[in-house]
């Protein structure tokens, strides 16, 4: 299917570029969230006549993400999760937690701002890429931790999961050590004799 584009899309295009698009992709997000229009005739016309305002809103917009962008550059959020001993988390953390933390920080924040290159699935600090603007995006930091008070400890620089090395050491059980003076048990004789 044919649309142009009501705003700048990654990969995709810029304001006013008519590009084809899979039908499921154009009907269900582009047309239903107004990114884009069908490219008719009369949806043509009609955005050659708005373009003017299309243009001044999306310059307020990008205005807007940029002085957003300035306040949450660098800053940390915390999730807490449950997690094993190595620092598996049980579960992942999705965009609608990272967005909720974000939003619980004092920013307004929508899941579909989250930009995640891979899921997150271990405790620590991770980086978050936020989209506040097609073409704004700013960098925050998750804390991942089981407590507030490990959160504080990796906001340090401390590791707090158990590693396998570090774990307890078990004694292990010698036969040898269980005679007195190295004397062998009464059948041992008996075979070597035969």
């Amino acid at each position: 299917m044919q649309v142009i584009l009501l705003e700048r899309i990654g990969r995709l295009g810029q304001m006013g570029d008519v590009v084809n698009v899979k039908d499921g992709y154009a009907r269900n997000y582009l047309l239903p969230l107004k990114k884009a229009l069908r490219a008719t005739k009369e949806n043509l016309t009609v955005f050659e006549s708005q373009r003017s305002q299309l243009e001044a809103n999306n310059l307020e917009h990008k205005k807007e993400a940029e002085a957003v962008s300035a306040k949450l550059e660098g800053k940390v959020f915390v999730a807490i999760r449950s997690a094993g001993d190595t620092g598996q988390l049980y579960g992942s953390v999705s965009t609608r937690d990272i967005a909720e933390a974000i939003t619980a920080g004092g920013f307004t924040m929508d899941r579909r701002q989250i930009v995640l290159d891979r899921p997150i699935k271990t405790l620590g600090l991770h980086d978050i890429t936020v989209a506040l603007h097609p073409e704004v995006s700013v960098k925050v930091s998750l804390n991942v931790a089981r407590s507030e008070e490990e959160a504080e400890k990796q906001a340090r620089g401390e590791d707090v999961t158990m590693v396998k090395d570090e774990a307890p050491e078990i004694e292990t059980f010698n036969p040898d050590d269980a005679f007195e003076d190295g004397a062998a048990p009464a059948g041992d004789d008996e075979a070597d004799a035969s």
